[in-house]
Parts: C-alpha cells; structure tokens; sequence
C-alpha cells in the first residue's frame, strides 16, 4: 500500500511512498512505517517526530503543525477522529475477526484465559489479547488493550492465518480512548466493578460509563454480565437486541472447598477444579456461557473443566507450597485474595508482602492498608512499580489505613522482602504476594529493571 491509497478517504495527496506498518509510538517505529503524530505543535510533539525519523519511519501524519523535514508528511487537521478510518482502510481484513470482549476492574485476564483454552480444547482456532500479551503472535503491545493500529494489525494477522475469533480484554482506558473502535466485537462480558484508575476517571461513574460503551456495539450477538455484581443490569440497557446471559455463583449446585480447589455440581455434573478462590468459579460461568453463545453445549463444555489452569501469576502457587503470587493490585481484589486463602487453608495464618504502583490512584491505598492489616495477619509493606514517584511516600499513603501498627513491616527492596517473607514463613502460614503477578519487570523513575516475582520466591524457596 502507498500513501495515497492510505489517504483515500481522508484527504486527497499525490504521495505514493510505499508505507508498512501505522505506528503512534515514536519509539516502536520500524523502517517503513507511518507515524502518526498526534502531540501537535510542542515540544515532545517534535521531539517524538525527529525519533520517528531516526528510527526509519516512511511519511507522517500530523495534527495542528507543519513539519520541515525531508520525509513526505500531511497535516490532517482532527487527526485522532481518523485513527478509525486509517486502521480499517490500512488493515481491511482484520474486522472479519469475531472478537469476544471482556471488561470489567478484576477477572478480565482470567475470563479472556479460560475462554481461550475452551475453544482450543474444542478445536477452535482462537487467538487472546491482554495483559498477558498477545498470542500466535510475534506483535507486542505492552498494554491490557493495545492501541488501535497495535490491534487492527494483529486482528489481520489473525485472519491472515486462519484464525477467525479472538478474545480480548478490553480496559476502561481503551474504551475512553476509542482503541478499539470498528472492531468486529460480537459478544461482550462484563465481570464486576469496583474501584481502580480513578487518577485517570476521577469517579465511580464516569470509570462505569467508560466501560459501559463495550455494550454499545451495533452488531452484538450476545452479552454476558456477572449478575452478583450490583451494576450487572446497567450493562444489559445498552445491547437490548443481544442475547443476554447473566451468571451467579448459585448456578453451581453444590461447592465443597478443597485445599487444591473444588468439587463442583453443575447441570448434574460433579467434577473439580483446580483453581483457588470463589471468583475463579464466577470467571468460569463466564467463560462457560460465553462458549456456549456459540452453539456448543454443556455436555460438551463442562468435561473440559478439570483441566482449566489458572493464567500465570493469578493465584499461582509457587513450587507446591504454600506460598501464592497473586496480580491482586486493587483493594477489593486484594480481599478476594487473602479470603481466598483463608478459605482453601482455614487452619493456616495468612501473611502478605505488597506496595502499590506510583502515578496511580492515590486513593485506594490507604484503602488496601487497611483491608491487608484487618485481614491478614502480618503485613510486608515493599515497592510495586513506583514510577516517578517516592516510594516513601507511596508506603505512607497505604499506612494511613492500617489498622496495626505493630503487624506491619516495611521492606523497600521487593526481592529482600519477598525473600525475607519466605525465610520466616512458618509451617502453620500461608503467604501472598500480591500486586504484580505475571509481571517481568519492575519499574522506577529512572529505569526499568527485570523482576519477576515467581522467579525470586522460586529461588527463596529453593
């Protein structure tokens, strides 16, 4: 494709530069590519542009300013109401991809894992975008949702190979940002809301309307929403002509909790689960009933079940001991977590070793303080990713909310604090490590180093 026929339903040019890939990260840029520049006339707007071009960038898209360079560039004025446009005529294959969309503040990446692995146990071709990456895939994104044109490119990469559906966790973020506007989006699952990115959304409200534009899609088949959650049916307004599904944690008829999971009765079927917490159970009645929206049928699905594996880094037990890391970075997923310990090892005391991320919602931390000391019984306080922010600051913010003092220790360095947790835990404890899960890094104000949680308790233990 050229340039022009890039353009073609935007503005009329006569460059016919040959162009690859649509890029909105400067850095990301490969030879070939378009950037596309939406900063405008500033600073970090012509700075993103000269590292565009050092990187090999093709021609460029600008908002609001003009450029003096010797690349071919055109200034399209409302830039980022054409990102739509640009990605469909620049990937017109990637909406015949049925995409399945999951939100909600917890449990999307778990939904989005088992619904994936169910369609693979029935032979269906499927591909998963989110937190955990992007499958059969060689295209990064670094975010839950990637960007639009991150997204459009991998959809036709999907088409291209034969793989038709995909499962993608859709984040509040993305919704306000539009990145997954035009999709092909046929089914929509919504697992909960409670409070997170309230830096970004402000409020309550305006965080749920974020992520009630995921059901607002013209052509849904069917929605699915978590009916114990108390905002389930303002997800169901928006798709009246979708076949609508609404799970509860009652749908089982029988739950007995065992130390590696649970005997489950579902539909006249007993089998287990090996998965920890009531709230996997609720992520399976998701998955299960958005398979089934597909004409499979229980018979069909349910056998499957007791080989489900949990995502990496969602309460993952570590080297078959009785300590779990957990993505758990909000306050009401860190309740579910130690509850969930509490309930799969009733004779057991529960530690917990966690920080909280830096420029992020300030306002839950104190709140995950107070509910890790009410609940736990020892509390590590440590770094998370604390960005551009001091950590100091970050761990007195979470203690204002602890209930005792006297139960909590504070650990900046991560590794010494997970380590040290593991070297103390006794026979009778079970300990968490919450906050960052899955994750291979740790990020600071001025670097980004590798870190792996799993990896530093799988040495402490061994």
């Amino acid at each position: 494709m050229n340039l022009s026929q890039l353009l073609i339903n935007i503005t009329d040019t006569d460059i016919s530069v040959d162009i690859n890939h649509l890029c909105l990260s400067a850095e990301k840029v490969q030879p070939g590519d378009v950037f596309i520049a939406l900063q405008g006339a500033t600073t970090h707007g012509a700075n993103f542009v000269k590292q565009a071009i050092k990187n090999g960038c093709s021609a460029i898209l600008v908002d609001s300013m003009d450029l003096n360079c010797d690349l071919p560039w055109v200034r399209i004025d409302h830039l980022s109401q054409h990102l739509e446009t640009l990605a469909q005529t620049r990937y017109p294959n990637a909406t015949e991809v049925e995409v399945i969309g999951v939100t909600g503040t917890n449990g999307k990446t778990s939904v989005a894992y088992f619904i994936s692995q169910l369609f693979e146990k029935l032979n269906v071709n499927v591909g998963l975008i989110g937190t955990l990456g992007i499958s059969n895939s060689q295209i990064h994104s670094g975010h839950t949702t990637p960007d639009i044109f991150t997204l459009y490119q991998t959809l036709e990469h999907y088409q291209n190979h034969a793989i038709n559906l995909a499962v993608l966790e859709v984040s509040s973020h993305a919704l306000k940002q539009n990145r997954v506007a035009g999709i092909n989006l046929v089914q929509a699952i919504f697992t909960n809301l409670t409070q997170d990115h309230l830096d970004y959304h402000k409020d309550l409200k305006s965080y749920k309307n974020a992520k009630l534009n995921l059901f607002k899609f013209k052509h849904l088949k069917s929605v699915i929403v978590n009916g114990d959650d108390p905002h389930h049916l303002d997800f169901l307004k928006p798709a009246k002509t979708a076949t609508q599904a609404i799970y509860h944690l009652n749908d089982f008829s029988k739950i007995t909790t065992t130390q590696q999971g649970f005997i489950c009765q579902l539909n006249n079927f007993v089998f287990e689960i090996p998965l920890l917490g009531e709230f996997n159970l609720s992520n399976l009645l998701a998955a299960i009933n958005s398979v089934e929206q597909f004409g499979f049928k229980r018979e069909k699905i349910i056998p499957l079940l007791p080989n489900i594996t949990a995502p990496p880094g969602r309460m993952q037990q570590v080297n078959n001991t009785c300590v779990w890391v957990d993505y758990a970075h909000t306050p009401d997923a860190i309740k579910h977590s130690i509850n969930t310990l509490k309930q799969h090892y009733p004779d057991y005391q529960i530690r917990i070793v966690f920080g909280c991320g830096g420029d992020r919602d300030h306002d839950k931390r104190a709140k995950m303080g107070k509910i890790a000391s009410t609940l736990a019984h020892g509390v590590i306080l440590t770094n998370d990713n604390p960005r551009s922010e001091d950590p100091q600051t970050i761990i007195d913010d979470i203690l204002s909310g602890v209930t005792d003092i006297e139960q909590v220790n504070v650990t900046l360095d991560r590794q010494l604090a997970i380590e040290n947790a593991i070297a103390t835990l006794k026979d009778n404890e079970c300990l968490l490590i919450a906050g960052k899960g899955h994750e291979h890094t740790q990020v600071f104000n001025q670097q980004t180093i590798t870190f792996s949680d799993i990896e530093i308790a799988n040495n402490a233990i061994n």
